[in-house]
């Protein structure tokens, strides 16, 4: 099962019901790190350290700071770019497959997003 971390604007119901479904599963959200506020590129770098696969909503800036990241030959363990036009259940859904049945490193320097397809 792979690590995960939760962006500031993460939908927060998504992250209960992850934990509904899995309470076992490593979920931290960048409030509960302490990097309330922090910029897409510290969140990006702090995920790296933990080696935390980020979850996120922010399609605009967080793909390019993550793409930088790679090219720049930093780690980047990986972020899922959540649409927020993906229901609630499908995103738990989806997001419970990826935790559940990834290895650590598997996603390693990849944005993906939801809804799989």
């Amino acid at each position: 099962m792979i690590r995960l971390a939760a962006d500031e604007n993460f939908n927060h119901d998504i992250i209960r019901g992850l934990l509904r479904r899995n309470p076992y599963l490593d979920i931290v959200s960048v409030q509960d790190a302490g990097l309330s506020g922090a910029d897409d590129a510290t969140v990006l770098e702090w995920a790296a350290r933990e080696g935390r696969v980020l979850l996120t909503h922010d399609v605009s800036t967080m793909t390019r700071y993550a793409r930088e990241r790679v090219r720049a030959g930093k780690p980047m363990p990986g972020v899922f770019e959540v649409s927020r036009k993906v229901p609630i259940g499908q995103a738990i859904e989806d997001l419970l497959l990826i935790a559940e049945c990834s290895q650590e490193g598997e996603w390693e320097g990849q944005v993906r997003y939801l809804p799989l397809r």
